[in-house]
């Protein structure tokens, strides 16, 4: 999966390695045996991966440790580009180890912290320890300490901004996501997101709109069908789009987008699971909530903000559809404070505190 060659292995965090890389973090507990020279180059990249523990920690946020492991790395070939970093090389001496608090500057709701990890298991060339302050999913004041990390200071710094780039990213996208929640908070009504992501990264900003009290609409293409105006146009109908999809695939769900009164009840005598009320007002809502009358889910879309967002649950919607929770949160600003570490990295477990 890396586009590196076996001239110019992935990691080459302390200097130019003339073998095969030497694994990142895996250890006796890993799937490859510890990075055998010999089997170094064929490894099974489903069996070669993440600690288990950190793995099993993924799995149960819903997420793949493989998908996750591959992001880190793609991260890390991209920060190092086949070569080192030279400044940390150049700066700091091989055996000095530290300490790194990543830090919240600003309050917000935390995501990705073991993505976090994934990144620093890939990169730490030797021991390291991880101390766990909080969790994905909990709200931070600006000054909290989230996540602190003793290892080799040269691999701390060379994994920082690879780390924090994903932290930021997804802590912004649950901190954006918690403040729809809250405004929501006591009504009936969810906010969930869309497939408005970034390309290869679908699966943590979903997992970050969850840390965010959000709920995620279809993963992909192949999980639901969401008949939408150009499907209409070209089906010929709202009605003749539905029963086609209906006829090609009849045990997937059927969203059908409508955006006047009248589209709805040719689409309920059809069955639809659900209809997407775009570009609706609150009023306008309201009189297809009473025309449905519980026998769809609803979901409003377009014209929504924060200021508005109750309008829209108190008209009795199901789910406000937020594109902009994947597309445009900004970052929650977070940052690696390093100290000196209390101690040497010798004698400790290779996975503490993992």
């Amino acid at each position: 999966m890396s586009s590196t060659s076996d001239d110019l292995p992935l990691l080459q965090i302390g200097g130019l390695q003339t073998g095969p890389p030497t694994g990142g973090g895996c250890g006796d507990a890993c799937g490859c045996g510890g990075g055998d020279e010999d089997d170094a180059y064929g490894l099974d990249p489903l069996s070669c991966g993440l600690d288990p523990d950190l793995a099993a920690l993924l799995t149960a946020a819903g997420l793949d440790p493989v998908q996750v492991e591959d992001i880190a790395h793609l991260a890390i070939e991209e920060d190092l580009d086949q070569g080192v970093d030279v400044t940390t090389v150049a700066t700091v001496p091989e055996d000095a180890v530290a300490t790194g608090d990543f830090t919240a500057r600003e309050a917000g709701t935390v995501a990705g912290l073991r993505i976090a990890e994934a990144v620093l298991s890939l990169v730490c060339t030797d021991a390291f320890a991880v101390e766990r302050h909080v969790e994905d999913g909990d709200r931070v004041a600006a000054g909290t300490r989230l996540l602190s990390v003793t290892t080799r200071t040269r691999d701390l710094l060379t994994a920082e901004r690879s780390a924090l780039n994903l932290l930021c990213r997804l802590s912004g996208i649950a901190t954006a996501t918690r403040a729809w929640a809250d405004v929501l908070d006591g009504t009936e009504a969810k906010v969930r997101d869309t497939r408005k992501t970034t390309p290869g990264m679908r699966a943590l900003e979903k997992f970050a709109v969850r840390c965010g009290g959000g709920v995620n609409h279809r993963m992909s293409l192949s999980d639901a069908a969401l008949i939408k105006d150009n499907h209409v146009i070209a089906a010929g109908g709202v009605a003749e789009a539905f029963t086609a999809v209906r006829s090609e695939f009849p045990g997937v769900p059927i969203e059908v987008e409508v955006d006047r009164l009248d589209q709805i009840p040719p689409i309920l005598a059809e069955g639809a699971d659900l209809i997407l009320l775009d570009n609706f007002t609150p009023e306008q809502t309201k009189e297809a909530v009473e025309l449905v009358a519980g026998r769809a889910v609803l979901e409003s879309s377009g014209r929504l903000s924060l200021d508005t967002a109750r309008a829209y649950a108190g008209a009795g919607v199901d789910y406000l559809a937020v594109g902009a929770l994947t597309h445009s949160s900004p970052i929650l600003d977070i940052g690696l404070d390093l100290r000196e570490s209390d101690g040497s990295l010798e004698d400790d477990d290779p996975r503490e505190d993992r």
